[in-house]
Parts: C-alpha cells; sequence; structure tokens
C-alpha cells in the first residue's frame, strides 16, 4: 500500500471522519484550531475555525458535527457555520483536556481525555458518552494517560480503545442498544519502535488499524491482538487513519508536523488505495 500527499500544509491533524453524504473528509487542526474538510482528489479544501483546541469531531445524523474543545463539546452546522456549545465536561482536572473521539453503534459521541503535562504525566484521563440530547457519562474513571483509538468492529460488539502512553490497546464486550461496555481484555502492548497507538480504524474483516505515532506506520491486528501487517506513512507522526470513499476502500490519515528529524511533508493529510473496505463508522443521533 502506497501513500500520496492529499492535503499539503503544515497542520496539526487528527479525527478524519468520512461524510458519505458531502463527498469530502473532515478532519480537525489542532494547530489552528479548526475543523477543516476537503475532497479526495484535493479539491474544495473548506475550513471552519473554532474557538480553541479541537481534539476530535463526529458527523451526527442531521448532517451537524460534533466537535470536543478541551472541556466541552460543540454543534457545528458545516452550511452556516454555526457553532454552539452543546454541553461541559465537569469534574476534570484542571490540566486534564479532551482528546480523540468517534461516534459508537450506539448513536453516542465517545470522547477520552488526557493528562496535558509532557513532564510527570498521570493517569487521569477518562472515558466519556455523549448522547444527542447533550448527556454525557463518564464510562471510564480515571486510568489513562492519553485516551486514544476508538473504534468498533464491523459487528458492533467490540469496542477498542487505547492509551498512547501506555501504550497498550484494551478491547471491550459492546452493546450496541444501551452503549454499556464489559470484560475489559487487554488487546496489544506496543513500543515506541512498533509504534505508540494513536487513532485507528477497523475494516470490514474485523481487523484494527492503528496510527504508530512514533514509528511512522499503520499497524494493521487481527482481532486476536497480532499484528498482520505494518504500512510505512511516508510522515513522521501519523495520528489517525479513516477509510474514505464511496467504497470505504481508500485509507486516509492526519499526522503531525515539525517533528525532531522530521520530514518535509510532516503535518500533511495523506491517502492511498487499500485492498479492503473500512466498517462505516456510525452517525451520531443528534435528531
Amino acid at each position: 500500500m502506497k501513500f500520496d500527499v492529499l492535503l499539503s500544509a503544515a497542520l496539526k491533524g487528527e479525527s478524519p471522519v468520512w461524510d458519505d453524504r458531502r463527498n469530502c473528509v473532515f478532519f480537525v487542526d489542532m494547530g489552528k484550531p479548526a475543523v477543516n474538510s476537503v475532497r479526495l482528489d484535493g479539491s474544495e479544501f473548506r475550513s471552519w475555525p473554532v474557538p480553541e483546541l479541537a481534539g476530535s469531531i463526529g458527523l451526527g445524523e442531521s448532517g451537524n458535527l460534533i466537535v470536543s474543545q478541551p472541556k466541552s463539546l460543540l454543534v457545528l452546522n458545516p452550511e452556516t457555520g454555526r457553532l454552539r456549545e452543546l454541553v461541559r465536561v465537569e469534574g476534570e482536572p484542571p490540566e486534564n483536556r479532551l482528546n480523540d473521539g468517534k461516534t459508537g453503534p450506539d448513536g453516542a459521541f465517545w470522547v477520552g481525555s488526557m493528562d496535558t503535562k509532557r513532564e510527570r504525566r498521570e493517569s487521569i484521563g477518562s472515558l466519556f458518552r455523549v448522547t444527542g440530547d447533550g448527556r454525557i457519562t463518564r464510562v471510564i474513571e480515571r486510568g489513562m494517560f492519553v485516551s486514544n483509538g476508538l473504534a468498533w468492529s464491523p459487528d458492533h460488539l467490540i469496542m477498542y480503545h487505547s492509551d498512547s502512553a501506555g501504550p497498550w490497546i484494551n478491547r471491550y464486550d459492546f452493546s450496541p442498544a444501551t452503549g454499556a461496555v464489559t470484560n475489559p481484555t487487554r488487546f496489544a502492548e506496543l513500543s515506541e519502535q512498533a509504534g505508540r497507538p494513536d487513532g485507528a480504524a477497523c475494516d470490514i474483516e474485523g481487523r484494527y488499524w492503528s496510527a504508530g505515532v512514533s514509528a511512522g506506520v499503520i499497524n494493521v491486528f487481527s482481532p486476536t491482538g497480532a499484528i498482520l501487517k505494518t504500512y510505512p506513512t511516508e510522515v513522521t507522526a501519523p495520528t489517525m487513519p479513516a477509510f474514505c470513499g464511496e467504497n470505504l476502500d481508500y485509507l486516509v490519515v492526519t499526522s503531525l508536523p515539525d517533528r525532531p528529524n522530521g520530514r518535509d511533508i510532516d503535518g500533511s493529510l495523506m491517502i492511498a488505495k487499500t485492498d479492503t473496505r473500512g466498517a462505516p463508522v456510525s452517525r451520531w443521533k443528534d435528531r
């Protein structure tokens, strides 16, 4: 699998999400901060500024986007640019911010938090579930340095979740009817050399595709936790893959800029044709 540059820019990219209605991929730029979109041929780039660092986004059934801010969730209407606050996150340590998020098969937006301290980082991150009416529930209480890697199996019965600084990946039994997560199991443990787990996606065969942010790769795991394939991405620090396109057979990957010993294309949005298809990502039930 060969990666090409879809969008060349010094983006601090995260959270790519394919919108099959608008035929574009949305993603956030944590450096601006902004929510962006672009078509898979690189055309029609658009950008919507948001007040604070945007950690992640999810698509709503209404066509709106849910956008995580450090301590709150916003709703963005891409047609009008209108932003409104949905809910604030209470009870988080002051040094925490919201990070990776994705809509689950239960129709809720799942988003985790992380400790932003570079030194003496603590495992004080949590995982939250946000429904379309703005109700927020803390599902996993603390225990993570950097919550990341949310993805669901194609049958919707398994949820994957990682800690980038753990560095580990867990899997849970998942109820798409209620959003209940049970039976946490250590799925994989990673190293700097193998690639600390950042954002992730699942394909229709039930494999888990994880951005190895410290190794410049995408690691593809079997449902039992074995690394089946490792794909170089050409960028130093890939942050999250997403399956895109009409048949979900293209992989778009965000990346970080200005890395030590980095490359000129760091911060670009990368794209590759795959030999599989992605598991469709659910929409947030906001209506």
